[in-house]
């Protein structure tokens, strides 16, 4: 028992003295010579023991760090360059360069990203590009201009998109380490398990308030057409699996309480109809 707490005494001296002397550190080099610092603690606290730089890690980041925020559109030429201020780039600046590499009928384009003034030597960012036809990633570490290649547009709608609107830009605020972080905080839901069902209730507890209360057996009844009256609505919310999991992110992000949804109509003659959610907006189905 004495070696134990003396393990765990020393564990938290040692990483006490370590995060101390990094953050002093820090803000020796960045404030009192004007340069900037060697590292960000926040940079390196996967170098702490997990014991405790796991806590750290996740009272710093939430689910909403897989949300990456819109920094504008790259386009042509560069005297109409993208300006912005990164999470760990001060300044960028980027651009679009067309070209016809691939000798395609609308060729292909280079996007340009010139990243500088980093607030420490150890941080990094990490981008999301995208046009409707795609989506791809990257990131930046070294202060220099970076090149994204775009060998062959998709065909001409893609072309004359990029040509007038420019490349989307998205920012991942929270960096490699917070994004990866939580991306394991939602990596729960989409699993088909007990453990991913319970995730699913707790995520939509913890971020929205809702609660999912469990109905009393039989949980299976036929129910007749005179029982059903036009207008009347049906909730279903998927919390378990693949489907479940993006049923939950989207009510988050949404603020829906139900992920699928169907509405009962009876026409003059009493059919009845189901005008079901997922389908085109001019189809109803017959019950």
């Amino acid at each position: 028992m004495s070696s134990s707490s003396s393990s765990l005494s020393s564990l938290l001296f040692a990483t006490h003295f370590i995060f101390t002397f990094l953050t002093i550190s820090s803000l020796f080099t960045s404030h009192t010579h004007g340069l900037k610092s060697l590292f960000h603690p926040k940079d390196l606290l996967p170098l702490l023991p997990r014991p405790v730089s796991w806590p750290i890690l996740k009272s710093l980041n939430s689910a909403v760090d897989i949300l990456p925020t819109f920094v504008g559109a790259a386009v042509s030429p560069p005297n109409d360059a993208l300006e912005w201020k990164g999470t760990c780039f001060y300044k960028n600046r980027a651009w679009m360069e067309f070209h016809n590499k691939s000798g395609s009928e609308f060729g292909g384009g280079t996007l340009h990203i010139e990243v500088s003034n980093a607030h420490s030597w150890t941080c990094m960012d990490l981008y999301l590009f995208a046009t409707p036809y795609r989506v791809t990633w990257d990131y930046y570490f070294l202060a220099r201009e970076h090149t994204l290649e775009f060998k062959e547009w998709e065909g001409k709608a893609e072309f004359e998109y990029v040509k007038h609107k420019g490349v989307s830009i998205f920012l991942m605020e929270a960096g490699m380490l917070g994004t990866l972080e939580a991306l394991w905080d939602v990596f729960p839901l989409f699993t088909n398990t007990g453990w991913g069902e319970s995730s699913n209730i707790g995520f939509l507890k913890s971020h929205m308030g809702a609660t999912f209360v469990q109905r009393p057996q039989p949980w299976v009844t036929n129910i007749s057409v005179d029982d059903i009256h036009s207008g009347d609505f049906l909730a279903v919310s998927k919390i378990r699996g693949r489907w479940g999991g993006f049923e939950t992110l989207e009510k988050w992000v949404t603020g829906a309480y139900a992920g699928h949804s169907a509405v009962c109509l009876k026409d003059p003659e009493g059919k009845l109809w189901v005008a079901e959610s997922g389908h085109e907006d001019e189809e109803v189905l017959p019950y």
